[in-house]
């Protein structure tokens, strides 16, 4: 169904599509977003980066994924991260990149990173062709990449050196020059909106309201808190930036403390195989469960329905999906804190945060919830109560709204010859 389409919406999503044996494959929940972005434009064009790799476990072919959406237009570019990689695609690309943003009424691109960023070549080309355009994200990517320092191998270490600097002032150059910033989540609108003339807070999730833990699991939930062991949960890639040791590390701790519980870490990563070596040797294999990447969404989500509690310990400034699915399971969430998280349990408090790197207190958290489950069960109830406005449709309808209110092809327009034609020149002549 579609409401109040307006006009034709160009966007640029950072998730790739894979091609393998001349067919292109794309991510379920890119697919969801896609379907939900032409109920409020009458035709969606969309690049995405495109990998020649392994197809990952649960994507699907382009053709099957738009069959049933015939307004949506799907084009991509090389996933090209290297700087040669990139120039050579940018020359060969960016005439096409040029005609998709001068076709489009309204402009919308995802950034982060530097090269490989088509992201930010497309805003580039807006401010060059005087059109008004949203930049969207949902972290603060050069924030991510100097951090990565702490837990990355020598060619991490010196990718952050050279890059995050550049990468913090093309981000900051981009936002300032935007009509619209849509930021997912309050730690990156927090860490993005002093730069942007018009930033505005919003969400990204792809969980329908019918997705939602139903009111009787949710109190089969609450009777069995107190007479099993406490069920832990995280649900995400296995990287450096999730802090998957310090996960471990409060497990490690909760066994010495003699606390009953179960954890599973659903997700793959290359810190997997470090996870697995330390439950081993901390003789925790039948307490802690690693099964890797789950396909099935829909088992995802039951997991994280039947846990009690959603441990986490992100170490970055970013926005991840994952905080909000877990409260839509009524699962409280307690880990680290940062304005993303606790903005989202700021109106019922369906959650706990400690500060950053604090094992030792996340660990006396879980115990203290352990044997109480009297707060416990509150902690659910609440957490229920924040996941509320959190709907696909919800979000998605919301940030069409802001594109199409502050987009508008009358709405007035910077040319190139003022700041943005600079940024432009001089991203060319580098």
């Amino acid at each position: 169904m579609r409401s109040m389409a307006a006009g034709d919406l160009f966007i640029y999503a950072p998730v790739p599509v894979y091609r393998d044996a001349g067919t292109l494959y794309i991510e379920r929940q890119a697919v969801n977003g896609l379907r939900l972005w032409s109920q409020h434009f009458s035709r969606v064009t969309v690049l995405m980066p495109e990998k020649n790799h392994d197809v990952p476990k649960g994507w699907i072919p382009v053709d099957i994924a738009l069959a049933d959406l015939p307004a949506v237009r799907l084009e991509t570019v090389p996933s090209a991260f290297t700087p040669l990689q990139f120039l050579r695609a940018w020359r060969r690309e960016r005439r096409r990149i040029g005609a998709l943003v001068a076709e489009a009424s309204y402009l919308s691109f995802a950034i982060g990173g530097l090269f490989g960023d088509w992201g930010a070549v497309c805003a580039l080309e807006a401010l060059r062709q005087r059109k008004r355009f949203a930049i969207w994200t949902d972290r603060v990517e050069s924030d991510v990449l100097r951090k990565s320092r702490d837990w990355g191998d020598w060619k991490q270490r010196l990718k952050s050196r050279l890059y995050s600097r550049p990468m913090a002032w093309l981000e900051r150059a981009l936002i300032s020059r935007a009509a619209l910033g849509l930021f997912h989540g309050r730690e990156t609108f927090d860490s993005y909106a002093g730069f942007s003339p018009n930033p505005q807070l919003v969400h990204d999730i792809h969980i329908s309201g019918r997705d939602h833990i139903r009111t009787s699991a949710l109190q089969k939930k609450l009777s069995g808190l107190g007479a099993r062991p406490l069920r832990i949960v995280y649900a995400g890639r296995a990287e450096g930036m999730k802090g998957p040791g310090d996960w471990i590390s409060v497990l490690e701790r909760l066994a010495v403390l003699n606390i009953p519980f179960e954890a599973e870490w659903l997700g793959e990563g290359s810190c997997l195989a470090m996870m697995r070596n330390r439950v081993r040797r901390a003789g925790l294999e039948d307490q802690v469960r690693l099964p890797g990447f789950l396909e099935d969404h829909a088992e995802v989500r039951a997991r994280l329905q039947r846990a009690d509690v959603f441990l986490f310990c992100h170490k970055t400034a970013e926005s991840p999906r994952c905080l909000i699915e877990a409260l839509t399971g009524a699962t409280p969430i307690v880990g680290y804190e940062g304005g993303y998280a606790r903005d989202l349990i700021a109106g019922h408090g369906g959650g706990i945060l400690v500060p950053q790197g604090d094992t030792e207190r996340l660990a006396q958290t879980l115990s203290m919830l352990q044997g109480a489950p009297d707060t416990l069960a509150t902690l659910m109830q609440s957490a229920h109560l924040e996941a509320a406005p959190f709907t696909d449709e919800k979000v998605f309808a919301h940030r069409c709204d802001l594109i199409r209110r502050y987009l508008a092809p009358s709405a007035s327009r910077r040319g190139p010859g003022g700041p943005g034609g600079r940024i432009l020149r001089v991203v060319a002549e580098r």
